[in-house]
């Protein structure tokens, strides 16, 4: 479905995704780990075209995605929603129209500029809302909700896209262990029952272990390590986040030591 071959991109003299190379074949939760400054959300973006590839290619169901323009990229873009850190929702504004903003690609200018939506669309982003548990929140205001609804709206937005795959760079960086895994267990639920690919940029191998279906580790701009989650041992998370020992940046040297244990049948997805 989605192949990746020698894809780099360049800022200057410095290289921060190197001729990296994988594929996937059918739709699965892929995570994707590392330090801060590995590539990783580097990677999400040049997926999505929010950035251009210095070189390599991108093909999804044997179409090239990295020379599309216009009206092909925005198309594409629908069909590769990305979810953010940050949310990038519009604060001021009600959580359905947030929602409705990811019709946006599909709607006329004049549709867009009096903010006029199909009935048919409003009662599908409060259905995909009522799936993600929030529905009650539809009329307040974004900036009103907490940060875990919040994520749980962008993801709706997401939704409304009716995307292939979802693309999400560290959706639960800013959010406490709860509101984590809360927004996870969607992420995931989504995967399982719509059969969509989610490719999800995450800050700790425990979260990358309890939920993805594979992992891929990259470290300078590289992948070092593409595999099963119980493949992750201890030598092959030193070599994503570096063998000095501190692990700081996204797994502690107890996930570390752990990563030669099992996971416990509750940490894993229902």
């Amino acid at each position: 479905m989605l192949s990746v071959s020698a894809l780099t991109k360049r800022f200057g003299d410095r290289t921060a995704v190197d001729q990296i190379n994988f594929t996937v074949d059918a739709p699965c939760m892929l995570g994707v780990i590392g330090r801060s400054g590995a590539g990783k959300s580097t990677l999400l973006r040049m997926l999505n075209r929010l950035g251009d590839a210095s070189g390599g290619s991108i093909t999804y169901e044997g179409r090239e995605i990295t020379t599309l323009k216009g009206a092909a990229k925005r198309e594409w873009q629908s069909r590769c929603a990305m979810i953010f850190q940050q949310f990038n929702l519009v604060p001021r504004m009600d959580v359905v129209s947030n929602v409705l903003h990811g019709t946006l690609n599909k709607r006329s200018t004049f549709a867009t500029l009096f903010n006029l939506y199909p009935d048919a669309d409003i009662h599908r982003a409060i259905e995909i809302l009522d799936r993600l548990g929030i529905a009650e929140h539809a009329a307040k205001r974004a900036e009103a909700l907490s940060g875990g609804q919040q994520q749980r709206v962008a993801i709706a937005r997401a939704l409304m896209q009716d995307p292939d795959i979802i693309l999400a760079d560290e959706p639960i960086a800013s959010l406490d262990p709860m509101n984590a895994q809360i927004v996870m267990d969607a992420l995931r639920r989504i995967h399982e029952e719509d059969g969509r690919m989610v490719i999800c940029n995450l800050h700790t191998l425990d979260t990358a272990r309890r939920y993805c279906d594979r992992v891929i580790g990259m470290r300078d701009g590289r992948i070092v390590f593409d595999g099963a989650p119980e493949m992750l041992t201890t030598d092959t998370a030193r070599e994503i986040y570096g063998a000095s020992g501190d692990f700081s940046e996204g797994a502690t040297s107890t996930e570390i030591e752990s990563l030669d244990r099992p996971a416990p049948a509750s940490a894993l997805p229902a």
